[in-house]
C-alpha cells in the first residue's frame, strides 16, 4: 500500500465517522437541564406519596401502597433519574443546597447560582402541578377542601411548637447528603463509574429519608420545598405553610442551604485534603 493509499483510507474515514468537538452548552442550555431534571425528580417524589396519602384502604394499621418505604425508595430513584438527565449537560445539581455549596467549594460561577436556583424552583413548581392534575379526582375526593393535603408536595414539622428540632433535623439531613455527594464525586477518592454516580446519590437520599426523615420530611433540597410549596398556595391548599399563619417554609430553605454547607466543609477539610493525588494533577478547590 502506497502513501496516496493511506491518505485515501483517512480522508474516507473522516468522512464517515463523525467529528468530535468540545462543544459546552451555555447558560441557557444548564438552566433548561437543571428544569427538566429538578422537573422529573419532583413528578416521582411528590407522585410517589401521592400514591400512598391519597388511595387509603380503608384497613386500619395496614402498610398502603408500600407506605413509608416506597416513599424513601420512590425519592431515591426521583434523584437518581433527575441526574441522569441534567448530568451531562449541567452537572445535575437539582438543588440549591448543592448549587451553592459547589459555588463556595469547587469553583462553580457564583453568577450562576441564582439562575440554577430558580430553575430548580421553577421545576419543582411545574412538577407538583402535573402531578396535582393527574390526581385531581383523588384530590376532590380525599381532601375536598384543599386543608390537609398539602403534605402531598411540600414537608411540615413533626413537633410545629418546636421549630427548631425541624431546622437541625435538615441541618444535618443535608450535611450527610453534601458530604457523600463530595466522597462520591471526588475523582481523588474512590469514585464510581460515572454512570453509576446518580445510583449510589440516589441511595444516599434513601438512606437520608429512612434515618432523619421523620421531624421535617426531609427535603434537604430549598427548590425541593419551596417549588412546590409555592403551587400548593396558587391553587388554593389551605395548609401550605405560606399563607396559613404557621411560616414553616423557611426551615426547608435556610436550614439545608447551611447543612450543605457544614456537609461539603467537613468531607473537604476532615477528608480531600488528606487523599493522594498526582504531583501533576489540578483541582478546582476554592480553598486552593
Amino acid at each position: 500500500m502506497n502513501s496516496k493509499d493511506v491518505n485515501s483510507d483517512d480522508v474516507n474515514s473522516k468522512m464517515t465517522k463523525p467529528a468530535v468537538t468540545n462543544f459546552a452548552p451555555g447558560l441557557w442550555a444548564e438552566l433548561v437541564a437543571e428544569f427538566f431534571g429538578t422537573c422529573v425528580l419532583i413528578l416521582f417524589g411528590t407522585g410517589v406519596v401521592a400514591m400512598v396519602v391519597l388511595f387509603p384502604n380503608g384497613n386500619t394499621g395496614e402498610t398502603i401502597h408500600g407506605g413509608y418505604t416506597n416513599i424513601t425508595l420512590g425519592w431515591g430513584l426521583a434523584v437518581t433519574m433527575g441526574i441522569y438527565i441534567a448530568g451531562k449537560i449541567s452537572g445535575a445539581h437539582l438543588n440549591p443546597a448543592v448549587t451553592l455549596a459547589l459555588a463556595v467549594f469547587r469553583r462553580f460561577p457564583w453568577i450562576k447560582v441564582l439562575p440554577y436556583s430558580l430553575a430548580q424552583t421553577a421545576g419543582a413548581f411545574c412538577a407538583a402541578a402535573l402531578v396535582y392534575w393527574n390526581y385531581l379526582p383523588a384530590f376532590r375526593k380525599f381532601d375536598p377542601l384543599l386543608d390537609h393535603s398539602a403534605g402531598v408536595f411540600t414537608t411540615f414539622p413533626a413537633f410545629p411548637a418546636l421549630p427548631q428540632a425541624g431546622f437541625l433535623d435538615q441541618v444535618i439531613g443535608t450535611a450527610l447528603l453534601l458530604l457523600l455527594i463530595f466522597a462520591i464525586t471526588d475523582e481523588f477518592n474512590s469514585p464510581p463509574g460515572a454512570n453509576l454516580a446518580p445510583v449510589m446519590i440516589g441511595l444516599v437520599v434513601v438512606a437520608i429519608g429512612m434515618s432523619f426523615g421523620g421531624m421535617h420530611g426531609y427535603p434537604i433540597n430549598p427548590a425541593r420545598d419551596l417549588g412546590p410549596r409555592l403551587f400548593t398556595a396558587v391553587a388554593g391548599f389551605r395548609n401550605n405553610g405560606l399563607t396559613d399563619g404557621t411560616h414553616v417554609w423557611w426551615i426547608p430553605i435556610i436550614a439545608p442551604l447551611l447543612g450543605g454547607l457544614a456537609g461539603a466543609a467537613a468531607y473537604d477539610l476532615g477528608i480531600r485534603r488528606f487523599l493522594p493525588r498526582p504531583a501533576n494533577a489540578t483541582t478546582n478547590d476554592a480553598t486552593k
